[in-house]
């Protein structure tokens, strides 16, 4: 199978967008499996909501490792093409070697970053999974987005509820805070977070601010993986999300006090639903549809 590159508008790589490749693409792709394979619920009931045409023309923004940029092309519009961007370049290789693997024809990707600016009036269908609530400037991100739909085409993205629906995120987040202080206003982080979103009447705001109509937000609730067993669910926490970030911030004194944390993770995580799969925790999140006027 031959895949055509798209070739990426020259961009500057912004200090969060550095930060991004330099730290935390390693740790997503140590634990891949679970960025991905632990949305599979979640995923399911997602994508069984989406109408795309089959013939569309679709922006993934945000693809990661390519995963729903493939489904989409050949569960939705296989007569069509789907384009996956991102900031981090080593999510693109694999998400290239996902679709050669895959034999998806009609799924290409390309690095770049949409509040940098995007390809104008090209597409009939945008989609972002959890990449819109890392935008530095939401309005100037989603933006972004609208104008790179043609008139009248559609959005949706997925962004996570308040903290109190994920606590697969925000009780380990707890723990954590429990034992170390929270990161400096200066700290190197992912920017404004996973929950930066989670407020419907601000993100309604800002979607309108952006230029969106039809504007709907829909809640989906499932649980989500968080490792395959206890020892690798404490990992995982402490190398992403939340919890992550107040663990390397604090450095040394994390290091310090790793056993008494690490100890009371794991009391949280043998409570958790537990399958052959692995530990599941709840989860919730908003399914936000807009129009592009015509």
């Amino acid at each position: 199978m031959t895949l055509h590159v798209t070739t990426p508008v020259q961009q500057a790589d912004t200090a969060i967008v550095d930060f991004w490749n330099a730290v935390l693409a390693p740790k997503f792709i140590k634990y891949r499996h679970i960025m991905v394979g632990g949305l599979s619920r979640h995923s399911a009931a997602v994508m069984g909501a989406l109408d795309i045409p089959r013939d569309a023309h679709v922006l993934d923004v945000g693809c990661g490792f390519g995963d729903t940029a493939i489904e989409i092309a050949n569960r939705h519009c296989p007569d069509g093409q789907v384009t996956g961007i991102d900031c981090c370049q080593t999510f693109l290789n694999h998400a290239w070697h996902a679709a050669e693997m895959s034999w998806t024809p009609n799924v290409r990707f390309a690095r770049g970053d949409a509040e940098q600016g995007l390809e104008q009036r090209a597409y009939d269908y945008v989609f972002a999974r959890f990449g819109t609530m890392f935008f530095t400037n939401p309005v100037r991100g989603l933006r972004a987005m609208r104008m790179a739909l043609k008139p009248g085409g559609r959005i949706a993205h997925i962004v996570w509820r308040q903290r109190a629906d994920n606590p697969w995120l925000n009780t380990p987040h707890q723990i954590v805070r429990g034992f170390l202080p929270a990161p400096g206003a200066d700290g190197l982080n992912c920017g404004p977070g996973p929950f930066s979103m989670a407020n419907e009447d601000t993100t309604r705001a800002q979607m309108e601010a952006a230029g969106f109509t039809d504007i709907t937000f829909r809640r989906i609730d499932a649980k989500v993986l968080v490792g395959r067993d206890i020892d690798e669910a404490i990992a995982f926490q402490l190398a992403i999300g939340p919890a992550g970030e107040t663990f390397r911030e604090a450095g040394p004194l994390a290091e310090a006090r790793r056993g008494e944390i690490e100890a009371a993770l794991a009391d949280l995580f043998t409570s958790v639903e537990t399958t052959r799969d692995g530990l599941w925790m709840d989860s919730s999140s908003w399914l936000i549809t807009a129009r592009n006027p015509v």
